[in-house]
């Protein structure tokens, strides 16, 4: 498991989609879904997502949000991960 993944343990989500779960215990570095097949994104391409928001950002479950508000929520979530790691001296 990389360093960067470890660092989502304890941490708030960082995309805060509608129902985003407040607790730390869900908490994971979530990806972008990546349309090549077998490659995952880089862990600097990712934010730190509650199980909620990690569903609605794979589409494993039916949401009446744009597609791409939630990437964009994903993108903002991206860059106070970013920090989050600078502040950690991950980066």
């Amino acid at each position: 498991m990389s360093k960067f993944r470890k660092a989502a343990w304890g941490e708030h989500c960082t995309i805060r989609l509608p129902g985003c779960l407040p607790v730390t215990e869900t908490t994971i570095l979530a990806h972008l879904p990546n349309r090549s097949i077998g490659k995952k994104a880089s862990d600097l391409n990712a934010a730190f997502s509650c199980y909620s928001c990690h569903q609605i950002v794979d589409g494993a479950v039916q949401t009446d949000l744009e597609k791409e508000w939630v990437e964009l929520m994903f993108r903002r979530g991206q860059q106070r991960t970013i920090d989050r790691f600078h502040e950690k001296g991950l980066l």
